[in-house]
């Protein structure tokens, strides 16, 4: 297994739920990000390392890497190796056994069944079966993680989950355009109407009380309508913003169940 090599395009929170499930499995990852993520969790995201050179989430380690010879020496320190590769031309390069959709863009960034062996998407946007081999619903429910072999995920409704009653209210849109500039940090204990951030000269005020889960990267040049921020209701469960969350590990679950299958299938 060690051998199978696993391209993860998408680093975000979500994404990493699937990352971790596949390198604590064994499975050599690379993870292609974007020059400037855009992630709202970045402290349980491996796209923060675009930023940072570096991060860790739940112990494990990831590192940008600018070129194949940084990759395979990220592989060889038992580290994630993270390249800015949008397009995903180091797929052509690197010649994976697996590549996975992980940007959760909606739609289809350009995966398609020719890219490996064996190809997996998350949620909405891929038809199982013609763009990738299998599709993994990420809606909150019911279906939550589970494998579509044929056809679609569920649309995207724009409604976020719920937390203690609060949906779309804990999730902060910009309202204008501009540079961020953060006033509070994630992890702060919040209140509702407090200034949180500016974007230019408007304030972005907190939606609810709570825990500030998720705050996009100070310094980011964000458009009107785009999500921000993330409270979480429950003071309680303080710790949660450090951890990856329970929809990003089902999601993985799912990942790793298809990538087993699909090998089993096409005896790789």
């Amino acid at each position: 297994m060690m051998e199978d090599i696993i391209v993860v395009r998408g680093g975000g929170d979500i994404a990493t739920g699937t990352i971790q499930k596949l390198y604590r499995s064994g499975f050599k990852v690379l993870v292609l990000e974007i020059d400037k993520p855009t992630a709202i969790r970045r402290n349980v995201a491996f796209s923060d390392a675009v930023y940072n050179g570096n991060t860790t989430v739940e112990g494990i380690k990831a590192s940008l890497a600018k070129n194949e010879y940084e990759i395979n020496k990220n592989w060889d320190n038992k580290i994630i190796p993270i390249a800015v590769d949008s397009s995903g031309e180091l797929i052509n390069k690197i010649k994976p056994n697996i590549v996975i959709d992980a940007i959760l863009a909606k739609k289809n960034m350009g995966t398609c069944k020719k890219m490996a062996p064996i190809t997996i998407a998350l949620g909405p946007g891929f038809n199982a079966g013609k763009d990738v081999n299998i599709v993994i619903e990420t809606m909150r429910g019911h279906n939550l993680g589970k494998l579509i072999f044929e056809g679609s995920a569920m649309e995207n409704t724009g409604v976020p989950g719920e937390i203690c009653g609060y949906s779309k209210e804990r999730v902060i849109y910009s309202n204008n355009d501009g540079v961020i500039k953060n006033i509070s940090n994630i992890g702060d204990i919040v209140e509702k109407g407090q200034v949180i951030a500016l974007i230019g000269e408007e304030n972005v005020l907190a939606t609810i009380s709570g825990i500030l889960r998720g705050i996009i990267k100070d310094g980011t040049d964000v458009c009107k309508g785009l999500k921000i921020g993330d409270i979480d209701p429950r003071l309680k469960e303080l710790e949660n913003y450090n951890t990856i969350s329970d929809k990003a590990r089902s999601i993985g679950g799912g990942v790793l169940e298809a990538v087993l299958i699909m090998k089993n299938i096409k005896g790789l």
